[in-house]
């Protein structure tokens, strides 16, 4: 599309810029999905660019040889003009002629795909790492640290928003049509902003422990939707609100590259989903498991399964059978230093209760277990 000035705006139809830096929610960890999807989109882009590489090295050895064998080719006539030909330089010049009407179809086959991936590079999407060039070599930024109130301001903004508006934003994830979304957006606009999307990815995350795959996969889209109208506003540097219904616009009728672009961010949201509900669960089953831990501590502080482990096997079997002579057997077999330590860990473990508090001694538990 173009205006009487002949100002071609269609360039902006391919304008993609993240501001993949950005510090979001301290409860979601955004910056390392920012990361992944800044290094995807650097690693795409290297190797586009390597693409283009590999072919300007081919057609340059390509053109090499062909002057190379069209040099060799005039000489080969020369020969032949002079009359000084034989049978040998007669297939030689033979040879010559198809390597020459070879290259240059390989010449011709090269310059097609060179042309296809200038076609191509023009209709890459801009992004942060593409959209401008640095003017000097050296940058001077006045970046203030994010100060510890500023962060707690942070954090109670985002549980003040979250606790307020926790049931829009859940229908909002809940919604499959665009035009659905897109007049829930319009009937709530206060709802474009980075809380909702960092709380519908906290919402994925406990779908996904939840085992509730299907949801957390729809939940997900809405996210990424979401996001996509965030990186929209800032591309264009307006408020959110201000421009969601072009993010609409654009994806009801998009071409291929762009839902792709959707559909790439979509996945790599849900394997970062997958790996933070991993990471919580192993977390929550180590929490529980330290939790009986500390339950079964004896009165000496010490854990009964880890010191019944460690006891020997007659010792173990003397617990396993409930057997106190057995016990008092094996403990005699063993040095007195040794059972002294054994006796005082099961006492401090709880696998060994003494009826008063003097059963530190062998002989004195042996009395009393007689009495």
């Amino acid at each position: 599309m173009s205006t009487r000035a002949g100002v071609d705006y269609s360039a902006w139809d391919h304008i993609y810029v993240s501001d993949d830096e950005d510090v979001a929610s301290p409860y979601v960890d955004t910056p390392s999905l920012f990361r992944m999807r800044h290094r995807a989109r650097l690693e795409k882009m290297a190797d586009f660019q390597q693409k283009g590489e590999d072919l300007e090295n081919n057609f340059a050895q390509c053109r090499r040889l062909l002057e190379e064998a069209q040099g060799r080719l005039k000489e080969l006539q020369q020969v032949k003009k002079e009359g000084e030909e034989d049978e040998e330089q007669e297939a030689e010049l033979k040879r010559v002629q198809t390597e020459v009407r070879e290259l240059k179809k390989d010449e011709k086959a090269f310059e097609k795909m060179m042309e296809q991936y200038r076609r191509e590079e023009k209709k890459l999407p801009w992004n942060v790492d593409t959209i401008s060039k640095e003017g000097f070599s050296k940058s001077v930024l006045n970046i203030q640290p994010v100060t510890k109130e500023e962060r707690e301001e942070e954090v109670e903004k985002h549980k003040t928003f979250v606790q307020k508006y926790t049931k829009e934003i859940k229908h909002f994830g809940m919604l499959r049509r665009w035009d659905d979304s897109q007049k829930y957006l319009s009937d709530n606009p206060h709802l474009v902003c980075e809380e909702t999307a960092n709380y519908l990815v906290v919402i994925c995350i406990d779908f996904e422990i939840d085992e509730k795959h299907a949801l957390m996969e729809q939940v997900a889209h809405q996210a990424i939707v979401m996001q996509f109208i965030l990186d929209l506003a800032r591309t264009l540097k307006v408020d959110p609100r201000g421009c969601f219904r072009q993010f609409f616009s654009k994806i009801k009728t998009a071409d291929k590259p762009y839902q792709d672009a959707f559909d790439r961010e979509l996945e790599l949201l849900k394997e970062r989903v997958r790996s933070c509900a991993q990471i919580r669960m192993e977390d929550a089953m180590k929490e529980v498991e330290e939790e009986e831990r500390q339950k079964r501590l004896g009165p000496g502080g010490l854990d009964p399964v880890e010191v019944y482990e460690s006891l020997p096997k007659e010792i173990q079997r003397s617990f396993d059978e409930k057997n106190i002579q057995m016990l008092q057997e094996a403990l005699s077999k063993l040095d007195p230093e040794e059972g002294k330590y054994h006796l005082r860990r099961c006492i401090d473990s709880g696998l060994w209760v003494p009826d008063s508090g003097e059963g530190h001694d062998e002989d004195e538990d042996e009395d009393e277990e007689e009495g």
